[in-house]
């Protein structure tokens, strides 16, 4: 399905069920949120390099553990449905999966325990909020969001149903709440 297809539809809303069934030109991918498709721009050199730093320091922390870290493209079906009626899907840079029955052949089924995203100038102010929203409303325990112009990361815990954010700055190391022991030392990562 390319942007055409998408402009003629108008405000038609897709399923997970339509999403699957569209023919995608090679390198072109697109998310799903309340059944709107959002096409992906191809992300920058600076984005991929440090998507390979975190995949890497993220692999290495699970490795022989129950949890497992899978990076992008990888489909994210948050509020999973049987019959492919659900219509959000999206596809974070990084995501922390710990409970197998959530790994199915598409990808996830359900909220993943931690997902990342690496901003680009591709991303809007816009899109990065309905994600934070999104996030929280689909129970993702945590959620970063890596910034490389400005070397800064803002992790956002759910507690009580709401995020709580922490900042980490080019010094700092940030640490998951959710995973003691993995560390990622910011000046390594934007280094």
């Amino acid at each position: 399905m390319a942007n055409l297809a998408l402009k003629e539809a108008g405000n038609r809303k897709f399923t997970y069920a339509d999403y699957k069934s569209w023919e995608l030109k090679e390198g072109e991918r697109f998310e799903l949120i309340y059944g709107e498709a959002y096409a992906m721009a191809a992300p920058n050199t600076t984005h991929q390099l440090i998507a390979m730093t975190l995949a890497g320091e993220f692999y290495a922390f699970f490795k022989g553990k129950p949890c497992k870290a899978i990076p992008a493209p990888f489909d994210v079906r948050l509020f999973y449905g049987d019959d492919e009626s659900d219509d959000t899907v999206v596809q974070p840079d990084l995501v922390v999966v710990c409970d197998p029955e959530k790994l199915g052949p598409e990808g996830c089924r359900g909220a993943p325990d931690m997902a990342v995203e690496i901003l680009s100038p591709s991303n809007t102010a816009i899109e990065m909020n309905l994600k934070l929203n999104l996030y929280q409303e689909a129970g993702i325990r945590e959620y970063w969001t890596v910034d490389p112009e400005n070397k800064h990361i803002g992790v956002y815990r759910l507690q009580g149903g709401l995020y709580v954010i922490q900042s980490y700055r080019l010094q700092d190391t940030a640490e998951p709440a959710i995973f003691p022991g993995l560390k990622i030392e910011l000046s390594a990562l934007f280094g």
